[in-house]
């Protein structure tokens, strides 16, 4: 009896109070729900991913774990030092500003695991003000890509001319020649929401077809 109870495994087992871990974990799952509603409200891509937002939360809630876990054991910290480090993250992040919010969520996670906590809130607020205010002021003129394909330079010019004239800002971003034809990528901001001149674009003489999309102002042609 004496050895099971003298045995490292049950000190390690009640190392952490069930207080700290009952805080720790409870307060790690509101910032983490909070980062990802941040995440959400600023979210400007094509198709938002709910599995990438809900993995915030469960950063901030493990990351928490394993502090707790590793700040009450020295020699565990080492083994656990070991083992991450042979952890590689794999997963393709579609947008930059996604990286963003993952370290914000493994940070909190960390300052709450260290008891922490007022930084973590304060920290955590903070980031989703800025994050908020500063995303949603990127621009106020959503940015279109027009693809047009016509037969030859002359009808090229018309259609330019078109756009320019009914469009508040145009940009070329680019353009394939080929010999049946050429095809352009215009960066296009309406004018007052005006797209009904895409319809005008088809009618003009030696333009095929005319398509018009919206997207987050970067091209890469």
């Amino acid at each position: 009896m004496d050895n099971i109870l003298n045995s490292s495994f049950i000190k390690n087992a009640t190392a952490v109070s069930g207080f700290d871990m009952f805080v720790g974990i409870i307060v790690s799952f509101i910032i983490g729900f909070f980062i990802f509603m941040v995440y959400k409200k600023t979210f400007s891509g094509v198709m938002f991913s709910s599995n990438f937002g809900l993995s915030l939360i469960g950063m901030a809630m493990i990351t928490c774990a394993v502090i707790l876990a590793v700040s009450s054991n020295v020699v565990l910290s080492l083994g656990m030092l070991g083992t991450l480090s042979i952890v590689r993250f794999r997963t393709a992040l579609k947008d930059p500003f996604d990286i963003v919010f993952l370290f914000w969520a493994i940070t909190s996670g960390i300052i709450v695991g260290a008891g922490m906590i007022p930084l973590a809130v304060v920290t955590s607020l903070l980031m989703g003000i800025v994050m908020t205010v500063f995303v949603n002021r990127k621009s106020r003129t959503t940015p279109y890509i027009i693809v047009i394909n016509c037969e030859n330079s002359d009808v090229e010019d018309g259609v330019m001319n078109l756009i320019e004239t009914k469009s508040a800002k145009s940009t070329v971003k680019g353009k394939t020649v080929s010999k049946t034809g050429m095809e352009l990528t215009v960066e296009v901001q309406l004018k007052d929401g005006y797209s009904k001149f895409v319809n005008d674009i088809i009618d003009i003489e030696g333009v095929v077809n005319a398509v018009m999309v919206s997207y987050n102002g970067e091209y890469m042609g």
